[in-house]
């Protein structure tokens, strides 16, 4: 089993927030990140998946040296992050806070020049390192131009060249598709994937659950900052099968719903309209495979017309739906985390 590259234990982070009362202004404690303890392994793509405000930039703040940690300890390729900050840098590729780490007066070749030479990437290994990204990620109609006049898009496929110009080991991603449009996150995707076929030690954050089913090997979900949920995603959608949903669609008279209500082995039956006109029925049951014929039988025999059933499979949002009571889309932002950067 590989070793652990990146290494977390009981770290927290509490900002200090000034909040008003009644016209007073008070200040209250915000604890970003509270007790986290993990291990990332070495050659894996490592998901944090939570929604907007649940600690993930904020863990990905302190593992990058941005933030100091209220306590805790963490090493990142066997480098103490408190004592030798020099050497994690030089370990890591970072793709933060999306397009704001550019320098919008120049162009992006010029950024990604300057980035490498403060990574102390020597002058000809620079160029080429630039040469094969703008090849890889087909920057060649924009690259020359200053930043400002780039689409959001485009600055974000150059911050995402940024991270890989100094071809760490690790490269750490945050949220590095939030604004492209589809095509190019889906390419950013595949070289995501090939990146770690070539040996890199990925982290990348997200609240889009399609993306961790797609790229991670192991997620962890966090929420109000706590690791609630950690494993490959086929453990996390097993920690919670104990019961199956068939997804249904037609006309369903309210006699034909409280019927199969009745049903035994059915739980529950949840009914949403649709604006085709049409109900949507998620029906609970113990074992969709088994109930099937008797769902079917139940609503047909009772006057509803049945356009499309199928047994609907466990998801990462239904996961964290089942271990917070809430969907990905609930935004938890805390007040602080945009505040207090690591001073130097």
């Amino acid at each position: 089993m590989p070793e652990p590259i990146i290494r977390v234990e009981n770290l927290s982070k509490t900002f200090m927030s000034k909040v008003r009362k009644k016209g007073k202004r008070e200040r209250k404690q915000v604890h970003a990140l509270a007790d986290v303890s993990l291990d990332i392994l070495d050659g894996e793509i490592f998901g944090l998946l939570g929604p907007n405000g649940a600690g993930k930039t904020t863990l990905i703040k302190c593992l990058t040296t941005l933030l100091l940690p209220t306590s805790g300890k963490m090493w990142v390729n066997g480098f103490d992050v408190h004592k030798e900050e020099d050497k994690v840098r030089a370990s890591i590729g970072c793709m933060l806070m999306g397009d704001r780490g550019l320098y919008w007066k120049l162009t992006g070749r010029e950024n990604l020049d300057f980035f490498g030479a403060l990574y102390h990437v020597p002058k000809a290994p620079r160029r080429k390192r630039m040469d094969d990204l703008v090849s890889l990620l087909k920057l060649d109609e924009f690259v020359d131009r200053t930043v400002e006049t780039y689409s959001s898009g485009q600055r974000m496929i150059l911050a995402f060249a940024k991270s890989l110009i100094n071809d760490a080991p690790i490269l750490i991603l945050d949220e590095p598709t939030v604004t492209m449009d589809v095509p190019t996150a889906r390419e950013l995707r595949h070289i995501v994937k090939e990146l770690n076929r070539q040996g890199k030690t990925i982290v990348y954050t997200t609240h889009l659950m399609h993306e961790a089913e797609e790229l991670c090997d192991r997620v962890a979900i966090i929420d109000h900052g706590q690791i609630i949920a950690l494993g490959t995603t086929a453990e996390l959608k097993a920690s919670i099968r104990t019961e199956d949903v068939v997804e249904m669609e037609g006309i369903f008279p309210e006699e034909a719903v409280e019927r199969m209500r009745a049903v035994p082995g059915i739980l529950d039956v949840g009914a949403v309209a649709m604006d085709s006109g049409l109900t949507k029925l998620d029906v609970r049951c113990r074992d969709s495979r088994a109930m099937l014929s008797k769902i079917i039988e139940t609503a047909s025999g009772n006057g509803a017309s049945i356009q499309f059933i199928k047994p609907k499979e466990v998801t990462l949002e239904d996961v964290f739906i089942t271990k917070t009571g809430r969907t990905l889309s609930v935004d938890t932002r805390v007040l602080g985390e945009k505040e207090a950067p690591r001073g130097r």
